[in-house]
């Protein structure tokens, strides 16, 4: 196009980095099971390969490239995907840096709201895919538009343990957090996942929530840390992924957020 770069009309991910991505695409490959799960369900056809913890949709039979962190690069390449959708937070820029100097296109979302989600897989199913909005998402946006202010409980979401390591502030899972009507006690701390002693765990806290990832907690494995605490044991997906899960998450953990009970009831 005379007078034009060729990065100039080309789609634009997240970070605003041009991606010579081919719509609608042939062969992808998805490092974040968030993604996975939003084309599985989108343009199943097209899906060639994911990591190994992507578990949605059940039954989702692509080859595995290993994990989010260790990505086998090499086979990737082998693979020649039209386009790998990575993110910033749960992919290394290194395997970003790999793929691209291989001629591969790089996809990259970064995604720290609920409105940053849905505009990030809007682009995807748009501009990438080269779709119409699927039903599932535009589920998800009516599901998440504002409601009503409601009274916030301060609550602590830990992703980790041995050491414990929660949620904090400009995170998805905290902006999804805000809108179901809790308030995050750590979130003026400046790590977005900062580190607890377990004396500061449950300092200022009305619940605690446990979601079964990362960190697997359990009914035997995490509500003993907070004595007399409700506590909520909630679905990790509905609370951490981005994508089709967006459509019922909300109704899902408020009922789990409902049914939060103390891991230690008061005597007497």
């Amino acid at each position: 196009m005379a007078g034009k770069s060729l990065s100039a009309v080309l789609p634009r991910d997240d970070l605003d980095v041009p991606v010579d991505v081919r719509a609608p695409p042939r062969r992808v490959v998805s490092l974040v099971p968030s993604l996975t799960e939003a084309v599985a369900l989108t343009c199943p056809d097209v899906l060639v390969a994911a990591t190994r913890w992507c578990t949605h949709p059940a039954g989702l039979a692509v080859e595995r490239v290993r994990g989010t962190k260790n990505p086998d690069v090499r086979r990737i390449i082998e693979l020649a995907p039209d386009v790998v959708l990575c993110n910033k937070e749960e992919n290394r820029r290194i395997d970003v840096e790999r793929l691209r100097a291989a001629g591969i296109p790089v996809w990259v979302t970064k995604v720290e709201t609920v409105d940053e989600a849905m505009a990030s897989l809007t682009r995807i199913c748009t501009r990438v895919l080269g779709v119409e909005l699927p039903s599932w998402l535009r589920q998800a946006e009516s599901a998440w538009e504002p409601k009503a202010p409601t009274p916030r409980s301060a609550a602590v979401i830990p992703i980790w343990r041995r050491p414990w390591m929660v949620v904090g502030r400009d995170t998805f899972t905290g902006d999804l957090a805000r809108r179901l009507g809790l308030r995050l006690v750590h979130a003026d701390r400046p790590d977005r996942y900062p580190r607890l002693t377990e004396a500061e765990l449950t300092v200022g806290i009305d619940v605690a929530v446990l979601p079964d990832e990362p960190y697997p907690f359990t009914a035997s494995d995490g509500p003993e840390a907070f004595p007399d605490i409700p506590v909520a044991l909630v679905e990790g997906r509905a609370l951490t992924w981005y994508g089709p899960s967006l459509a019922t998450a909300r109704e899902v953990l408020a009922a789990q957020l409902a049914a939060a009970r103390p891991a230690h009831p008061p005597r007497g």
